[in-house]
């Protein structure tokens, strides 16, 4: 399990990684993708149990995760190569024809770490919780970790999954949404209002968790731990998070979304960001 300070530095360079591989693809999503950096990397780096040497895609034995926000693919596929699931060369290849680092997560390439296919908002938690009620109905004592977007929480079957969560208790799931309040198309307040999301999914029988800073890996770390000891019903944190975070010009734009930087932009996001572990 690494210190606070080595997953800041961990995530400072995943940050890096992210905005390299977006502009030398020239497409992808470098806003979410920032956002959410602090919470991937704290489960990859302390949280989960896993290993890339032994794992396989029906993850015996390990903790799983699934980004069903599938466009936060960049942050991804650096936290699984800063991880040791495949070489750190192949994040050039994002996006790239014939690449195992597809614009959406695909199971057909065969890219280590990879349990499910995501990319079509609302059903990743789908997957998670029959992953979670499977590992339980096998007696496997692990966890199931799946990343939402708030936007991606317009989708209807989201909540007809956090009802069979809540209806199963199953207590081995875990979810947690990236609130940064911004979608492709604006602010969330002005696409399609979620309201109090807390209160949602309580309603909905989850145990909910909010985190007031969701970019600090101590309150990050805090919230896994609280989540752990809950027994008889799923959990959902909710990160209060910046889109772009960790870039001044990106900072809280919904306008990065979906938007490669330029090579100038490019050099004025790595001045902002420390090599803390070397460059792909």
């Amino acid at each position: 399990m690494a210190n606070i300070e080595t997953l800041i530095k961990t995530a400072t360079q995943i940050r890096r990684d992210i905005v390299r591989m977006v502009n030398m693809a020239g497409s992808g999503h470098p806003g979410g993708s920032l956002s959410s950096t602090d919470v991937v990397t704290a489960l990859y780096f302390s949280v989960m149990k896993h290993d890339p040497a032994t794992w396989t895609r029906d993850c015996k034995g390990q903790d799983v995760f699934i980004p069903s926000a599938g466009h936060l693919a960049p942050v991804y596929y650096a936290a699984l190569a800063r991880a040791g699931y495949f070489p750190l060369s192949e994040l050039g290849t994002l996006r790239k024809f014939g690449s195992r680092l597809q614009g959406h997560p695909s199971v057909s390439h065969g890219l280590p770490g990879v349990v499910q296919a995501s990319g079509s908002l609302g059903q990743g938690l789908a997957c998670a919780a029959g992953i979670a009620l499977g590992k339980k109905l096998d007696g496997d004592n692990t966890r199931v970790y799946c990343l939402l977007g708030d936007g991606e929480q317009e989708e209807g079957e989201v909540w007809e999954s956090a009802i069979f969560a809540a209806h199963h208790g199953i207590d081995n799931l875990v979810a947690i949404t990236d609130w940064n309040c911004k979608q492709i198309d604006g602010d969330i307040n002005e696409v399609a209002g979620m309201g109090d999301l807390q209160a949602k999914w309580a309603a909905f029988g989850w145990e909910t968790i909010v985190v007031e800073d969701g970019n600090d890996m101590e309150s990050i770390l805090k919230a896994f731990d609280k989540a752990v000891t809950v027994k008889g019903k799923p959990v959902m944190i909710l990160l209060h998070t910046e889109m772009g975070h960790g870039i001044d010009f990106m900072a809280g734009k919904h306008g990065w979304h979906g938007k490669a930087p330029k090579a100038e932009e490019v050099a004025l996001a790595l001045e902002q960001l420390e090599e803390t572990l070397g460059d792909f």
